[in-house]
């Protein structure tokens, strides 16, 4: 079973171009009177991102300053353009899709999930896999893709995002998420 696993770097670098299909989809709706379908893709990526930077705050950046040389310092830059990239989704949820800055926060938070991605698989990923062993980027995979079920589908910009913490709160949070999502319809487009 553990050789099914797939590598935290691989689980997450299936994420990263996920994201990036949702964001082709909404700029090609951009100019286009489509709001509701707009909201919805923005909504689906939020849910995406948080779920994905949930698993990340857990375990790749933990696994960041256990492995690689100079990992404190990478892994607190990372840290640092999630609590971004969470503020702009928080301001992306409140902003009406109709409200000119609506595109504006929007080309801005793509702007920066692109360059967190491109630094992510240019520089910390490579480093990774050359520190840690094969085993272990696998069993991190499997907790990345455990977590991810129970991780908060909302932004919470004020939730701890260092072990233990995230990782004790994120299945309470993201139990009261998902009930949110299904009580107001959220994610069904």
């Amino acid at each position: 079973m553990a050789d099914q696993t797939e590598s935290i770097i691989d689980v997450l670098t299936t994420d990263h171009r996920e994201v990036e299909q949702l964001f082709g989809q909404l700029e090609m709706l951009r100019g286009v009177d489509e709001s509701e379908r707009r909201r919805d893709l923005t909504e689906k990526v939020i849910t995406e991102l948080i779920r994905h930077s949930i698993a990340e705050e857990a375990y790749l950046y933990p696994a960041t300053r256990k492995f690689v040389p100079g990992g404190d310092a990478l892994a607190d830059r990372e840290l640092s353009e999630h609590a971004e990239a969470e503020q702009l989704m928080k301001d992306l949820e409140k902003t009406d899709v109709g409200d000119p800055r609506f595109d504006q926060l929007l080309t801005r938070f793509m702007g920066v999930i692109r360059q967190h991605v491109q630094e992510e698989e240019g520089e910390l990923f490579p480093q990774l896999a050359r520190h840690a062993g094969t085993e272990e980027l696998r069993e991190l995979g499997g907790k990345v893709q455990a977590i991810k079920k129970v991780a908060p589908t909302r932004p919470h910009p004020m939730a701890p995002d260092t072990p233990p913490a995230n990782k004790l709160l994120a299945p309470g949070v993201g139990l009261v998420d998902r009930v949110r999502d299904a009580l107001s319809g959220r994610g069904k487009g």
